[in-house]
């Protein structure tokens, strides 16, 4: 038995946490098995290096360091969280996977795709979404968002062209993956947004023989 894995991606201040969010709620009232994690993040280890990455206090982190330990939460994600739900059949939402450090890392910071890649495929033993909603939101309108959010993370606070090359990055990864990546505006009301994200999650259930 396997379940599926879909992953919710897309800029900061998208909405794409909230989606999850209300997907979980609508998916579990149907009665499906609901597994639901992040990255960074997801689990005590993930959580630790959360901590770490996102801090303020460590603008002097390297490029090199930086993808490492998005890497490393992920491994721990997928080795102690993600597979074993997988194996049972149940449906895994995580908020972020490879996607965003191929975006973030590979085009924000400009660092070697190829190793990304590379280390992302070695840390996950190879495993990849089965859906991908990426929640399309333009620099401008995602920056005043995260400006009315308030106090920003290390990430989030870096500059606009940081930010804007990220959404180049997602635009590039929407191109190459068509089946797997399901774009969604997300310039529009929460409950529009909802309703397609759900209508699309079950459609792509029902094809993959996911049962509640």
């Amino acid at each position: 038995m396997s379940g599926m894995f879909i992953t919710v991606e897309g800029p900061d201040g998208s909405g794409k946490s909230t989606q999850l969010q209300l997907l979980v709620e609508s998916l579990t009232q149907k009665g499906y098995d609901i597994v639901v994690t992040r990255e960074p993040g997801g689990t005590t280890v993930g959580n630790q290096i959360r901590e770490v990455l996102l801090s303020p206090d460590h603008h002097e982190m390297t490029p090199r360091v930086e993808m490492m330990l998005y890497a490393a939460s992920r491994a721990q994600n997928v080795e102690q969280v993600i597979r074993p739900a997988l194996e049972r059949g149940a449906i895994v939402l995580c908020d972020r996977f490879i996607d965003a450090s191929i975006a973030y890392q590979g085009y924000g910071l400009q660092y070697d795709l190829d190793q990304i890649q590379s280390l992302n495929e070695w840390a996950t033993n190879g495993l990849t979404p089965d859906l991908t909603f990426l929640f399309d939101l333009s620099p401008e309108r995602a920056s005043a968002r995260m400006k009315d959010r308030g106090q920003l993370d290390r990430i989030e606070s870096r500059d606009q062209a940081f930010h804007e090359r990220v959404y180049e990055g997602f635009q590039t990864l929407l191109k190459q993956y068509p089946e797997r990546i399901i774009r969604i505006d997300a310039d529009q009301p929460i409950e529009c947004i909802q309703d397609e994200v759900l209508d699309y999650t079950i459609e792509r259930l029902q094809q993959g023989g996911v049962q509640r």
